[in-house]
């Protein structure tokens, strides 16, 4: 319960000031983001969320996991709903029988992994609440291949800090893409996903794969996951902020819940 309660605090905060701030933006009005003072107390607070997370919670802390009772007779949609880039289209029609992922950047072997050899790694279950900023949630089951399993093939730089995940659909001319931090990266919930509800992933929740850090607020979730890059810096990405949310409507970066 008294994570229940911090989790609709949290919400309501984001939804008056971060999501305050993109609202304005989508609907053309930018008085509050032009302001400095604006997006300076925003930076403070995800600051300060990080600061409590990291240093007063166990880093590898389980997210709450539910049993299949709980699982939600609708599980709302919501960002896009397919990818756009030609070469995603192109893996629809052909049922990503030739998709690969993938993963480069700092690591001492890139690879490209189809959706099978990730479906024949280990894989993870877990039953958890998807918390969306949006102010709504379910549950739903996920089952996935876990992100560290896949980095540590990759052979991990020790200089890389952040994991960068590119993605098919984008927003007008952007393209959608997120990132975590190595903390986050080798939790044991963090996951790409292939199964939702015991079946392949649909395409409207993000086929053929899709991220699920399930520590983090649902924006973080990407989905139509194409690649996957190690970094030690994000101000080379897009417009810098780690994510497409966090550069066009300062959401905080570090959305732990």
């Amino acid at each position: 319960m008294k994570n229940d309660r911090y989790i609709i605090g949290r919400r309501a905060l984001l939804r008056g000031a971060t999501l305050g701030g993109s609202a304005l933006i989508l609907s053309g009005c930018d008085a509050l983001n032009e302001s400095d003072t604006f997006r300076s107390a925003l930076r403070t607070a995800e600051t300060l969320n990080q600061t409590v997370h990291r240093s007063l919670m166990d880093r590898a802390a389980l997210a709450p996991e539910f049993p299949a009772s709980d699982i939600s007779p609708v599980f709302k949609t919501n960002g896009s709903l397919t990818g756009t880039s030609a070469e995603y289209l192109a893996h629809v029609g052909t049922n990503f029988a030739d998709w690969t992922l993938r993963i480069d950047g700092m690591v001492a072997n890139p690879m490209d992994v189809s959706l099978e050899m990730l479906r024949e790694m280990p894989s993870r279950t877990q039953i958890t609440r998807h918390d969306c900023v949006e102010g709504w949630s379910a549950i739903a089951k996920w089952q996935g291949t876990p992100l560290r399993l896949l980095l540590q093939q990759a052979g991990l730089s020790a200089r890389a800090k952040y994991i960068v995940f590119h993605c098919a659909d984008s927003y007008g001319a952007q393209p959608y893409y997120e990132s975590i931090d190595l903390i986050d990266a080798f939790h044991p919930q963090t996951i790409l996903a292939w199964g939702m509800n015991g079946e392949t992933l649909p395409v409207k929740y993000g086929a053929p794969i899709r991220l699920r850090v399930e520590r983090q607020l649902g924006y973080k979730h990407a989905k139509y996951v194409m690649r996957i890059e190690a970094t030690d810096d994000l101000t080379k990405f897009h417009g810098g902020k780690g994510g497409y949310w966090e550069d066009v409507g300062d959401y905080e970066w570090y959305a732990g819940i």
